[in-house]
């Protein structure tokens, strides 16, 4: 993916070059200069600009476009070379479904050609409309295209009837346009979107836009909007923050925004969004936090801030400010080793922390597993079994070295209150660190975890285990991936979010096993009864249980004795 060149900053003259990315919004108020940056931004990546608006693409052209591999060109080739083209076009719509027709239609005789000549059984790749067929049914389930008499035909839910194109909703033409206009851009093109939102439903919006973006990885995607879910939903985006444009020296003054970097002065626009806020650790890019929380918390706007700490601050700022917006503001942070008071605690600053140590333990959870290996045609018992006594097998090898690591933490953590106290003198200072180890007991606070942990291993206890154990390596080791067919962790990981985006009853299922997790049906405990909370031991485990019925009688009895 080669870099952007960028607009004059003013001022400077310089011409900085964006950083690598596939999603770049521009973004600014009204009047600040966006429409005027994104025209220069197209005349610098001149060779590689591909301009698209839905607003325009089933209407008549006033007046065709030259900018070579634009759409028109394209059409316009096609003719000149094709004496059996239709040449009755007259919008962008129709040049799109011609070439669609005409390209499957070529593609169909080389593989008879090569089946004739070379006598090798046929071998089909997916087409351009394969793709856009593909798209289509994932954005609008139980709809249809079909290949009727040279032309695409649709069916819908509204009846049997097969409509045309021209008869489909302004929305359904929007989604077939963009579909079916990425797959033309040249390699590596900049595809710049005017107004990615126009005429899309909000509930199909973040879904189609994930879906075209994946049938182009090799492009960038320049969108320019002002809908302000729109840009929270593009989770590895990249935002150009245009303030204002200078006429006379043609240059702008403007900031680059990189993913999760959102400033204070754009909190007015964070706030306009309509769903809740959803504080992260990770990054946009390369976290898996914010790939997975932006599927499963579909209801709020995920907001990765990188360290559990600014995810803490962040939260209980938000919330302070709530008499200036009417959102409620969670944080999502990672369990590590953190103890059942220390997570209480956090969960009354409404900061949730799931019931495993870290985020790669989510993709081992019991309900997901079960519900992958049903995808994948495997047998959910036998993929989930396998991985449990895995699991169990390099908790046993590593549980000495885990309770050390637990201890280390809650050491860690009493120590830095203890040593915060006033003293009179440097002797009481001194005094005072000396008797540290007798008020913090590692030895026994080891003791009493090693023991916690054999009862998880005696028992079984499968959740109790990915609620402590914190290695990462884990999700490689079980073997997970291999059982289900993939290569490895990371196809793995990719697969269940693929899932996750596609929705259907996989895709449920998983999302509640995660959200079970993080125990959202149950108060919010009260800080009064923080001393009350019992440590774990080895006698109060209940059986695992399966994440996916929250509302039996097991799962209350499972929550009650894991408090």
């Amino acid at each position: 993916m080669n870099r952007l060149k960028l607009p004059k900053i003013a001022g400077s003259g310089d011409i900085p070059l964006l950083p690598d990315a596939g999603q770049l919004t521009i973004i600014g108020g009204s009047g600040a200069g966006k429409t005027k940056f994104m025209e220069e931004l197209m005349r610098l990546n001149e060779e590689r600009s591909y301009c698209l608006s839905a607003l325009s693409a089933p209407f008549p052209e006033r007046e065709e476009s030259d900018r070579p591999g634009s759409i028109d060109v394209l059409f316009r080739e096609a003719v000149a070379n094709r004496p059996y083209m239709r040449i009755d076009a007259v919008c962008e719509l129709d040049k799109l479904a011609y070439m669609i027709l005409m390209d499957e239609f070529e593609y169909l005789l080389s593989v008879k050609k090569e089946k004739m000549i070379n006598g090798s059984p046929l071998k089909f790749k997916p087409t351009r409309l394969d793709k856009i067929v593909m798209l289509w049914e994932r954005i609008f389930p139980g709809n249809k295209i079909v290949r009727s008499g040279g032309s695409m035909m649709f069916t819908t839910n509204s009846g049997p009837d097969m409509i045309s194109a021209k008869k489909l909703s302004r929305s359904e033409q929007t989604v077939l346009y963009y579909a079916a206009a990425v797959l033309y851009a040249m390699p590596g093109a900049v595809i710049f979107i005017d107004s990615p939102s126009l005429f899309l439903h909000p509930t199909v919006l973040a879904n189609l836009w994930n879906s075209i973006e994946e049938l182009r990885p090799d492009c960038t995607f320049v969108y320019d909007s002002v809908d302000v879910e729109f840009v929270n939903s593009r989770t590895h985006n990249v935002c150009i923050w245009v303030k204002s444009y200078d006429v006379g020296s043609h240059a702008w003054d403007y900031e680059i925004i990189l993913p999760g970097n959102i400033k204070d002065e754009l909190f007015v626009d964070l706030i306009g969004t309509r769903k809740p806020v959803l504080f992260i650790e990770g990054d946009a890019r390369h976290s898996i936090d914010a790939k997975l929380y932006t599927l499963v918390f579909t209801d709020c706007t995920v907001r990765p801030l990188g360290s559990c700490d600014k995810v803490i601050e962040s939260t209980r700022t938000f919330n302070d400010l709530k008499n200036m917006h009417h959102l409620e503001s969670r944080g999502i942070v990672d369990r590590d080793r953190r103890t059942d008071p220390e997570v209480d605690y956090l969960r009354r600053k409404s900061v949730m922390v799931p019931d495993v140590a870290e985020v790669e333990n989510l993709f081992l959870l019991e309900g997901v597993i079960r519900a992958m290996a049903r995808r994948r045609g495997k047998n959910p018992d036998k993929v989930f079994n396998h991985v449990a006594r895995a699991v169990e097998d390099e908790f046993r090898r590593r549980f000495d070295e885990q309770a050390l690591q637990h201890v280390r933490h809650r050491v860690k953590r009493e120590v830095e209150c203890k040593i915060d106290a006033r003293f009179s003198c440097i002797t009481a200072m001194e005094t005072h660190l000396r008797s540290l180890v007798n008020m913090l007991r590692p030895r026994d606070q080891y003791n009493e975890l090693r023991a916690e942990f054999k009862g998880f291993l005696e028992s079984h206890n499968y959740s109790g285990i990915l609620k402590v154990f914190n290695h990462k390596p884990m999700l490689g080791d079980c073997g997970v991936a291999r059982l289900l067919g993939y290569k490895s962790k990371d196809e793995y990981v990719a697969g269940v979010i693929a899932t996750l985006k596609e929705g259907g009853v996989s895709a449920d299922t998983i999302r509640e096993s995660i959200k079970y997790c993080f125990r959202l049906d149950e108060p919010i405990p009260e800080k009064k009864k923080l001393s009350n909370v019992p440590q774990m031991t080895p006698k109060n485990h209940a059986k695992p249980v399966s994440p996916r019925n929250p509302k039996s009688p097991n799962n209350k009895k499972h929550r009650k004795n894991v408090k």
